[in-house]
């Protein structure tokens, strides 16, 4: 489905803002180590919903501060509604999902530099069926 420009123009303000939230709530609970990206929102075309793809870094903390960022929803919609109260009349339901895109092309980076090259190794990769 292709998103209208006002989608785009909605989830480029809450992208914007969002990130500057989070960042100060980390900072705010001395949270020095761990640092977030807000990678993609997407608006529904109601303009209802807004999934919001978090990219946390290290990543083995990231399903933690996910579950989290989804707890207290509530707070992070206030900040955001106080921000953007001249640009939107009703602020979007706010949905965050982990974005692990980042390790996803690691572990491709990996498997080709290393010893796991399955041009290498064919018995790395499962043997296609003949149908």
């Amino acid at each position: 489905m292709i998103e209208s420009n006002r989608q785009k123009k909605i989830a480029g303000v809450l992208q914007e803002d969002l990130a500057n939230v989070l960042q100060n709530r980390l900072r705010e609970a001395g949270q020095m180590g761990i640092l977030i990206s807000v990678s993609k929102v997407t608006v529904t075309t109601d303009l209802s919903i807004a999934k919001v793809y978090a990219s946390v870094f290290p990543s083995t903390n990231a399903d933690d501060i996910v579950k989290e960022l989804n707890a207290i929803k509530p707070q992070i919609k206030h900040e955001i509604s106080q921000l953007t109260k001249h640009q939107l009349r009703r602020m979007p339901e706010l949905y965050f999902y982990n974005d692990d895109s980042l390790d996803y092309i690691e572990k491709i980076d990996e498997a080709v530099k290393g010893e796991e090259d399955p041009l290498k190794n064919p018995d790395l990769m499962p043997k296609r069926k003949k149908s």
